[in-house]
């Protein structure tokens, strides 16, 4: 870790209060992003030579309110700007903001945040953009990565959002019962594909979106704190802790990827998988089944298994089946290709694969299960041209090392 990697750190696990706080001040998106991105720069200025504040979060938002006042001071032309020494010494100050923001505040302002960018007025695919942008800190480029769309395209949808809400005098207090029913759903969805983007990136040692998942993690956590009765967010937390709990044993020392069959599960995290096994069981016990809930069922089955040969891959199979129908996507359905392979056959696999080549054509994944499918299968030839494309498609140095470990199998003549 380098010497302001400590900064990065205590910046990224802030940024959801201090956005928070900050736009319940300013009552705007932008102000409150701007402000806090003043904030960051003072920080990278102070704090190396300061050392650590107390409370990050309470330092960056009471030096991003400041700035944010002194813009509008300084468009309106009312006042010169202070001193920036008076802005920046904040030894005095601190204390008493820390007090005054504790974690019940701040449990407050992550709700606020993240249901005002899941305002229903907005189309839900601008609704968890705007959270992914805002609340996260995602780049407009990752946030268009995981919607499958372009960079620009992305970057309007989310000038967009901003826009609507700015218009809509959005109230910024926290959601009563019927917005927390027209919205939770959205913010789900945002954790989740916070989620997945450090899921799916590589190494925490060699990809600074690794820590993504944990925040989505903490992020879960709080709304299952918020809403202990429903049954999907415990299915999401779950789902989360599954997942994560065997992140030391996805890559190797060489930071390349290790398939889930490989894994020493030695490694994984035990009592981050009990912790997720006893939400998943809880939440199956109200008998209200949704998607969460059932991709926790698939992961606490491979949790369960003390080897891969004890996996039960018909009972996956049966429950991606029933994800399929509840919540129709290619990309279930790969995943329950993957499921039928192990039962059935490459072939019957490759069946229910190939039909989804135009709609995934553009996806790492598809091309490296159907390079898979068809090695097991003899058609080599087929299979390297798969391969080539998974490659073209690599998000991460790792997925591109383990396609091409794949290929480098192919070339070697059987003995």
């Amino acid at each position: 870790m380098n010497d302001l990697a400590w900064i990065e750190t205590a910046i990224t696990a802030a940024r959801p209060q201090a956005i928070g706080a900050l736009l319940r001040y300013f009552r705007d998106l932008d102000a409150a992003e701007e402000a806090f991105q003043e904030a960051c720069l003072r920080a990278l200025r102070n704090w190396p030579r300061n050392g650590p504040p107390r409370d990050p979060a309470a330092w960056l938002i009471l030096v991003g309110r400041n700035a944010g006042v002194d813009a509008v001071r300084k468009s309106s032309r009312q006042t010169e700007l202070p001193d920036e020494a008076q802005l920046s010494d904040l030894e005095d100050a601190e204390a008493g903001v820390a007090e005054r923001l504790d974690a019940a505040d701040y449990r407050d302002d992550i709700l606020r945040l993240l249901f005002v960018c899941c305002h229903p007025d907005l189309p839900a695919t601008q609704q968890i953009a705007l959270a992914l942008r805002i609340v996260s800190g995602l780049s407009v480029r990752q946030v268009a990565r995981a919607f499958l769309v372009g960079e620009s395209a992305m970057e309007q949808r989310i000038t967009r959002a901003k826009g609507r809400i700015a218009k809509a005098d959005v109230p910024f207090e926290a959601p009563g019962p019927v917005e927390r029913a027209e919205r939770v759903g959205a913010v789900a969805a945002m954790i989740y594909l916070v989620f997945n983007e450090g899921y799916s990136a590589g190494p925490a040692a060699q990809d600074d979106r690794a820590g993504l998942a944990a925040e989505a993690i903490r992020l879960s956590r709080l709304l299952l704190r918020l809403y202990p009765a429903e049954p999907e967010i415990m299915g999401l937390t779950a789902l989360l802790l599954l997942q994560h709990a065997r992140a030391a044993a996805r890559y190797d020392d060489q930071g390349e990827g290790v398939l889930l069959e490989d894994q020493d599960r030695n490694l994984w995290n035990r009592p981050m998988i009990a912790e997720g096994l006893a939400l998943i069981d809880k939440a199956m016990r109200h008998r209200r089944p949704g998607p969460y809930q059932i991709q926790a069922a698939i992961a606490a089955l491979h949790a369960r298994a003390a080897t891969p040969a004890d996996t039960d891959w018909p009972h996956i199979a049966a429950l991606y089946g029933a994800l399929e129908r509840m919540q129709p996507s290619p990309v279930i359905t790969l995943n329950r290709a993957v499921a039928v392979s192990k039962v059935q056959g490459a072939e019957a696999a490759l069946s229910l694969v190939e039909p989804l080549e135009g709609r995934l054509s553009a996806y790492f994944h598809f091309h490296g299960l159907r390079g898979h499918l068809l090695t097991q299968l003899g058609r080599t030839e087929d299979a390297r041209a798969a391969f080539g494309q998974a490659i073209a498609l690599a998000n991460t140095p790792a997925e591109a090392a383990h396609i091409r470990a794949r290929l480098d199998a192919l070339a070697r003549p059987e003995v």
